[in-house]
């Protein structure tokens, strides 16, 4: 029952990202569509980073670094007259995976605290290199001078880049399903559950982790390939600290290691920030105090919240049930 209401859950929600432009465009209301892309589009580098946070117990800090990659990578070939789509998001997988494979071969050395700070390190790195690129805006960013371009598909169009960025979300979350729920999957728990066991049968863990954390760079990577494509507009505001934060609140908020939860914290961040912006510039406290809630009280964020009350009393009827097996084994 539980796993019934929780596909009707995810359904529902993306089957509203589905309808939007058909919403939008009867209600006359074209920036709805913006909105959302906006939250699919973090929505994304938010379930990668839950990919690496939920299953592999790995807490990044700088992780919109490669957000930050992969916009610049559009930016600085649009700069130089590279229009081409493909390079476009040849270079942005490259270099993610590369710049990630990096990074996670000198942080995936430690663990906890140590790992958060290192992450966070590398992250603000790549802000001060965005800071210093004078030839491509510096500190004040540079606008991007058209879109990637494809053979068919023209991201200029916003309803076509709507559906682009929809259907890379439905495939990520499909391909991030199936490998958490693969032997790859099983490792990366279990090495966060107890690390020290899952070595002991001979699993190399660090091959793993490091595959996770390529993983979860490029897919972020290609997020940061969207939101160029939809801004036009590249800075190394994208890549500060308060960013990678803005993405860890957006999966604490949907539900950490939930993988579809993080989507759901997008778009309730953004609609909050949206709602709550138009009363009081200090949106962030009524923020804060929505967050100490659901850290206090739900176990797994909001999407974890709608069936954790409906597990739990499902687990009190087995606990019951196999309280009177045992009872009536005992009297015979």
């Amino acid at each position: 029952m539980t796993m019934n209401l929780r596909s009707v859950v995810i359904s529902v929600l993306l089957l509203g990202f589905a309808i939007v432009p058909i919403l939008a465009h009867s209600m006359e209301a074209s920036y709805f569509m913006d909105i959302a892309i906006r939250m699919m589009i973090l929505g994304l580098a938010a379930v990668s980073l839950d990919f690496l946070l939920g299953f592999g117990g790995l807490v990044s800090f700088g992780h919109a670094a490669f957000l930050g990659i992969g916009a610049y990578a559009v930016g600085i070939l649009a700069y130089h007259g590279i229009d081409n789509g493909f390079i476009h998001l040849g270079v942005t997988v490259g270099a993610s995976a590369l710049i990630a494979l990096a990074i996670g071969f000198v942080c995936l050395r430690t663990t906890g605290l140590h790992f958060l700070m290192i992450t966070l390190g590398f992250g603000q790195m790549f802000y001060f290199l965005g800071t210093s690129l004078d030839e491509y805006g510096g500190e004040d960013g540079m606008t991007v001078y058209g879109n990637s371009q494809f053979p068919v598909v023209d991201l200029g169009d916003t309803l076509t880049l709507y559906y682009v960025v929809f259907l890379v979300l439905v495939a990520t979350l499909f391909f991030l399903n199936r490998a958490v729920n693969s032997r790859f999957g099983m490792v990366l728990r279990g090495a966060k559950v107890n690390e020290r066991r899952v070595l002991s049968i001979g699993i190399p863990v660090f091959r793993y982790r490091l595959t996770a954390f390529v993983m979860s760079g490029v897919i972020c990577g290609i997020a940061g390939f969207l939101l160029a494509n939809q801004n036009l507009f590249v800075s190394p505001a994208i890549v500060h600290w308060t960013r990678s934060s803005e993405l860890l609140i957006m999966v604490i908020l949907g539900g950490i290691g939930t993988l579809f939860g993080p989507l759901l914290g997008a778009v309730v961040l953004l609609f909050l920030e949206a709602e709550l912006s138009r009363y009081t510039q200090h949106w962030q406290l009524p923020l804060g105090v929505l967050l100490l809630l659901i850290v206090l009280y739900t176990r797994r964020g909001i999407f974890g919240a709608l069936f954790v009350s409906r597990q739990q009393s499902t687990d009190k009827k087995s606990k019951w049930s196999l309280g009177q097996m045992r009872r009536r084994n005992s009297h015979a």
